[in-house]
């Protein structure tokens, strides 16, 4: 066979084999464009976690894991301690593109039991359901929108060893409710919630303390449910600036026909300009029927302010003065007074240790309080 004539001969016995081995390699090269490209959008999914939670977080395979904790030193004129307040564990999801799971389990003073202290409690679980690029449908056990600290309290996240008083008893901190919220991302920096969920159960024998209502949603009453609204505003670098109302129809679930509804409300701001920030926050309860007005807390009501400086990284010092009352009426009694002034100290961004001296009227809680937390 002439050399031309064999090596045409030869080419078309292998343009098959060439024609499958393009086919795979462009088979092999889409292939590998979907696994970037699936890589990518699971990376994007876990940092939009992590922004909505707040915190670092580690996931793997959709699974997202993390928590936080505190301990606290008080020497106080009362006494002192030492605790390690909480510990937290975070677990969440992402079962598809637009749904994931969220939880939050805490155990608080170290120990839980018959003769200890502390408590293990649900603190979140959620589903979340993206109905489109700016509205959120959140259903299960989830954190009132109300306050500044309420949806946001790792310990890295705010100044002082605890959270302020008024955020305490009047917001009462941590509160969580079961039922079904809806937040809707609107132009300009606006957002709205909206939310019907379980309500509070408070009763003469607490002459009506808003805090001593929580039910934690473990076989709570709801007879009477309530509704709760926010507005935020963040259309400025460095402003937040939010309002929030809750309504409820019978503030004892039906147990006290002394007593009936109760609304909130509350406002609060925070500005951060350059090293220079405050926080400022603002709520009061009104409560009907003749029964928490014979005690005076047919309002209850506090305030506070909070200046910062945070000149360097790693530094921040602080001044906070606050007044709350549970028994704010007519018949009611004085508001209690704190102040507050101390320094944090942040390691690394996860981790911080804070001091702090602390005076409060009308009681023995005057003292030094230490403190160290941490968020994973």
């Amino acid at each position: 066979m002439k050399p031309r004539l064999r090596s045409l001969v030869t080419a078309l016995a292998l343009l098959p084999l060439t024609a499958l081995a393009n086919g795979e390699e462009k088979r092999l090269e889409r292939l590998e464009a979907q696994n970037r490209e699936l890589n990518e959008r699971l990376e994007a999914l876990a940092s939009m976690l992590e922004e909505e939670a707040g915190s670092p977080m580690h996931h793997s395979g959709g699974v997202i894991v993390g928590g936080y904790g505190s301990m606290k030193y008080t020497n106080l004129e009362s006494g002192k301690k030492l605790d390690f307040h909480r510990f937290v564990l975070y677990f969440g999801k992402r079962i598809s593109e637009r749904v994931r799971f969220e939880s939050e389990l805490e155990l608080e003073h170290a120990m839980a039991g018959a003769s200890y202290s502390g408590a293990v409690e649900l603190e979140q679980a959620y589903l979340a359901f993206d109905l489109d690029a700016d509205t959120t449908l959140y259903t299960g056990l989830f954190l009132i929108p109300a306050g500044i600290v309420n949806e946001t309290h790792e310990p890295t996240t705010f100044y002082s060893v605890y959270r302020p008083k008024v955020e305490k008893y009047i917001i009462p901190t941590t509160w969580w409710e079961g039922g079904a919220m809806l937040n809707r991302r609107l132009s300009g920096g606006w957002s709205v919630d909206v939310a019907v969920h379980s309500g509070l159960e408070t009763s003469a024998g607490s002459d009506y303390k808003i805090r001593s209502g929580r039910q934690r949603v473990s076989s709570a009453l709801a007879d009477s449910l309530a509704t709760t609204g926010r507005l935020k505003w963040t259309g400025m670098p460095g402003v937040e600036l939010a309002a929030t109302v809750l309504r409820q129809g019978d503030i004892t679930q039906g147990q006290d026909p002394q007593a009936g509804g109760a609304t909130l409300w509350s406002a609060h701001a925070i500005l951060q300009r350059g090293p220079f920030g405050v926080r400022a926050l603002i709520a009061e309860w009104r409560l009907d029927g003749d029964g928490p007005k014979a005690v005076g807390a047919d309002r209850q009501r506090g305030w506070y302010v909070e200046p910062a400086l945070r000149p360097w990284e790693k530094w921040g010092f602080f001044v906070r003065y606050e007044t709350w009352n549970n028994k704010a009426g007519d018949n009611g009694g004085e508001d209690t007074r704190q102040g507050n002034i101390g320094v944090n100290f942040w390691p690394h961004p996860d981790v911080v240790f804070k001091a702090e001296y602390q005076k409060q009227s009308g009681s023995d809680d005057d003292g030094v309080l230490l403190g160290m937390g941490y968020r994973l």
